[in-house]
């Protein structure tokens, strides 16, 4: 059983050396047809941080990890922590423009897995380190910042949000206590691990000894296939993976054995309520975990299945950090109302990151707020509005667009919705919803269908059909490209 450090610092490379010391022959990544021990993954990532160091990677540094989902981006992500480095993931799909202006930002010793602009160092995808170099441990390394991720939240300006917590086994060791992986069980790593979530959820899982089985690409069949062969009992996903799960022929999902499974997890988007129905359902309520959090994970809010059961639409309460809602005026309102989410550590703690290309919004008290909106009720649970810059006003009333693209999307030809304002001279503004569909649906149909859901203020007055996805490939509804999109065709839009 791995034992952490007396002063609670255990470097990285020491805990992955200890596990691959115990049970060498332990599977530890799986991927497809590749199976990597314990062993055999501690010998390849000491071999690749010696390389990183020859190239120009230095102790304390970024280094930008551009790489597809598999063994690659994760023994990338571990030899930059054994040499005391911090990675810095990013989608290796991203336009050029983006990456350019995230690397600007990060100024990485090396970036991996994409060309770098001239005077860079930068190795390909499928760059593989000298035999020669040595597969030893390597000296003890900590880096002073555990994680580097970007967001480029509403503004659709890339930031990085830096953590200001030190690269430890123990760090990642308290967060996936938290989301309850078991040392050595059996993980199923569905996301894209160029995001915040699922990439440390799986580093938490392989630094507590677990066997991680990692998806190329997300499928909903497949997903379970890999459930029942590899008695899954750990499984990370969003709800559109859950929305595809549930949209499977029923004798598909009967047929999968799912008697291993002890947690599904779901982030980065609030569950629809027929679609927490289903998951409970199907999964059962002592199967599901619902984790709340910024990337700047001020407050991490989790909830679960009897949750979900006895308080609808909760997402749960704080088990990190404390949240105050406040209304437009910063004073704290009251439980029941909705406002903006300002949330901290605790009153004398200082935040846990720091940003690089964008400031903070922080009240003279100490609390920050990223621009979400919510209500607390009277023992403290979260219940989701939306964000602040999101809500759109429509003759004088507030519509979060949350709510009305849940209940589009419990429409079963809509696989994606997408709300946004348009401006209108007689309301101030309109509601046009963009969607994702997998049949032919009127608008008359969808427009019955939100009849029996929301208020007929919060009807769309216009609808968009678009063959391009409206959902990230980490399940987020990108909403400043898709806006963007919509507002320079407005012309066009009736």
């Amino acid at each position: 059983m791995l034992e952490y450090g007396k002063d609670g610092r255990t470097p990285i490379g020491a805990a992955l050396a200890r596990l691959a010391a115990e049970a060498p022959n332990r599977p530890a990544i799986t991927v497809g047809g590749t199976v990597l021990t314990r062993a055999e993954l501690e010998a390849r990532t000491n071999r690749l941080a010696r390389a990183y160091l020859d190239l120009g990677a230095r102790p304390g540094s970024f280094v930008t990890i551009a790489l597809p989902n598999g063994v690659g981006f994760l023994e990338s992500t571990l030899a930059v922590w054994k040499i005391g480095a911090t990675p810095q993931p990013i989608s290796h799909r991203l336009p050029p423009r983006e990456l350019d202006a995230i690397i600007e930002l990060a100024d990485p010793t090396l970036v991996v897995g994409i060309p770098a602009k001239a005077g860079r160092l930068s190795v390909p995808a499928d760059y593989v380190p000298s035999d020669e170099l040595s597969d030893s441990p390597l000296p003890d390394a900590i880096a002073p910042s555990l994680k580097a991720p970007t967001s480029g939240g509403s503004t659709g300006r890339p930031k990085l949000i830096v953590s200001t917590e030190e690269a430890t086994t123990e760090a990642l060791a308290r967060f996936g206590a938290l989301i309850r992986i078991l040392p050595n069980s059996v993980l199923l790593s569905t996301g894209p691990l160029s995001h915040n979530g699922p990439l440390f959820s799986t580093a938490a899982a392989l630094l507590t000894g677990c066997h991680v089985i990692v998806m190329e690409r997300f499928d909903a069949e497949a997903a379970l296939e890999a459930v029942a062969r590899y008695r899954v009992e750990w499984m990370y996903s969003v709800p559109t993976m859950l929305s595809r799960i549930a949209a499977l022929p029923e004798a598909v999902r009967a047929a999968t054995d799912l008697t291993s499974l002890r947690t599904v997890m779901t982030v980065a988007a609030q569950c629809p309520q027929a679609l927490r129905e289903f998951c409970l359902d199907y999964f059962g309520p002592d199967v599901m975990l619902e984790l709340f959090a910024a990337t700047e994970a001020h407050s991490l809010v989790i909830g679960d299945g009897h949750g979900w059961l006895a308080r609808p639409g909760t997402v749960g309460r704080p088990v990190v950090g404390e949240i105050e809602v406040r209304d437009e005026a910063g004073n704290a309102v009251g439980p029941g109302k909705v406002g903006e989410l300002w949330m901290r550590r605790s009153e004398n703690e200082a935040g846990p990151y720091r940003y690089i290309g964008s400031t903070a919004q922080q009240s003279d008290d100490g609390w920050e707020t990223v621009g979400d909106l919510g209500r607390l009720d009277e023992e403290g649970y979260l219940y989701l509005a939306d964000r602040k810059i999101d809500m759109i006003v429509v003759g004088g009333s507030n519509v979060y667009p949350a709510e009305v693209e849940s209940a589009l999307e419990e429409h079963p030809a809509v696989t994606a919705a997408c709300v946004v304002g348009l401006p209108s001279t007689d309301y101030g503004q309109t509601i046009h919803a963009v969607l994702n569909v997998s049949a032919d649906v009127s608008d008359d149909e969808l427009l019955a269908h939100l009849r029996e859901r929301v208020v007929p203020y919060k009807f769309p007055r216009s609808i968009e059909r678009v063959d391009y996805q409206l959902r990230d490939e980490a399940g987020k509804t990108q909403r400043s490209r898709v806006r963007q999109q919509v507002m320079s065709a407005a012309g066009n839009v009736s």
